[in-house]
């Protein structure tokens, strides 16, 4: 695809804007071509597939059509420690097996497992940046049987590389004071790019000294525990806590960044969170759903940081992929400082599921006391 300046695009800018337009075709149930080298096959959400587009899909297939499933989703179905995206032959795409094998709990691999080539790892890379479900339906297909057809072509190169793409182009485009309810000293600085279509934003509560290790914050968005107080999460708790501390400990940083359900969306989030309400573990429940134990990326939150003119910090997180994250970004980690919740009925084997399976620094023994009744 051409790589020069366009009439309306910055040089270097096409294929950037060319996954952006993917995105919102993938996101719309519509198929999307991408292309490797010679290779082009259509790819389209496995969650959004319906009958009659599946039927026109199936007649280009010529029975080459495929299903592309995550590890994780592959392990539920039986494929045991497998590690690496996988592919089921469909030789008809029909749609209840793809439903069946993309998201229901008793279903079971009903066909050899194929090796993922390029064009399945990029389509899956695709549906992550949607926030679907990593299942892809995907058709090979000659340059003749899509000749006219209204697509959005997109080479996997320009889909592998936009994230990194995103924090490139990362800019602030507006700031304001805002003052908060025990913070009234604090500015929103809002970012553009980094991560998807998606603006993030940086609080900086007070006056921090810039020249020492800062205290920072990465807090991914929680729309059910910062809205609305949800009793199944610490994040509330650890938002408005962690600026109430800053606040009176002269200032600080929180990123409040747009990756919801730790990065698989909230549609997804809320298709884990019925899981658990069914008895299931958190990471657990997302790993039926086809996702790892941690889907987000962090290197767009160092690359805030930086334009903020910070270059060392104080991590206030209880998650060492937090930390590494940072450090891996170039800033230095001079210290890191727990951030407390409150344990309940509903979230303290979320808690548990944290400090265990992700290696979460929790004190469950302090958190108890915490939420001990005071005489």
């Amino acid at each position: 695809m051409p790589q020069s300046r366009t009439l309306f695009g910055r040089p270097g800018e096409t294929d950037l804007v060319t996954v952006d337009r993917a995105l919102a075709e993938f996101r719309a149930a519509r198929p999307v071509l991408l292309r490797h080298g010679g290779e082009l096959a259509l790819a389209l959400a496995a969650e959004l597939a319906e009958a009659e587009l599946a039927t026109r899909l199936d007649d280009l297939s010529a029975g080459h059509a495929r299903l592309v499933l995550s590890a994780a989703r592959l392990r539920r179905l039986g494929a045991k420690g497998r590690a690496e995206t996988g592919i089921l032959a469909m030789p008809a795409i029909d749609l209840a097996r793809i439903e069946a094998l993309a998201l229901k709990l008793d279903a079971r691999v009903d066909a050899p497992v194929g090796p993922a080539g390029p064009l399945d790892n990029a389509a899956l890379e695709l549906a992550r940046l949607s926030l679907v479900l990593p299942a892809v339906i995907l058709v090979p297909v000659s340059a003749a049987q899509v000749a006219g057809e209204p697509l959005i072509e997109v080479t996997i190169e320009a889909v592998n590389g936009y994230r990194a793409a995103q924090v490139a182009r990362l800019s602030i485009v507006g700031r304001a004071p805002v003052p908060l309810e025990g913070a009234p000293d604090t500015e929103f600085v809002v970012f553009r790019g980094g991560e998807g279509l998606r603006d993030q934003v940086a609080i900086i509560v007070g006056k921090p000294d810039l020249s020492t290790a800062v205290p920072v914050r990465l807090h991914s968005a929680c729309l059910t525990g910062d809205l609305f107080g949800s009793l199944k999460c610490d994040c509330g708790d650890q938002l408005r806590e962690t600026v109430q501390w800053m606040a009176q400990n002269e200032g600080g940083i929180l990123l409040y960044l747009d990756q919801e359900g730790r990065g698989n969306g909230i549609s997804n989030k809320m298709r884990a969170y019925k899981l658990q309400s069914q008895g299931w573990d958190t990471y657990d429940a997302d790993e039926v759903l086809g996702f790892d134990l941690d889907q987000r990326h962090f290197d767009f939150a160092a690359a805030m940081l930086k334009q903020l003119g910070v270059s060392s910090v104080t991590a206030l997180t209880n998650n060492p992929l937090k930390v590494g994250a940072i450090k891996a970004a170039g800033l230095e980690v001079a210290a890191t400082q727990r951030v407390l919740g409150r344990p309940n009925v509903h979230n303290v084997r979320y808690l548990a599921s944290k400090r265990d399976r992700a290696g979460h620094f929790i004190d469950m023994d302090a958190l108890m006391a915490r939420a001990a009744p005071k005489d």
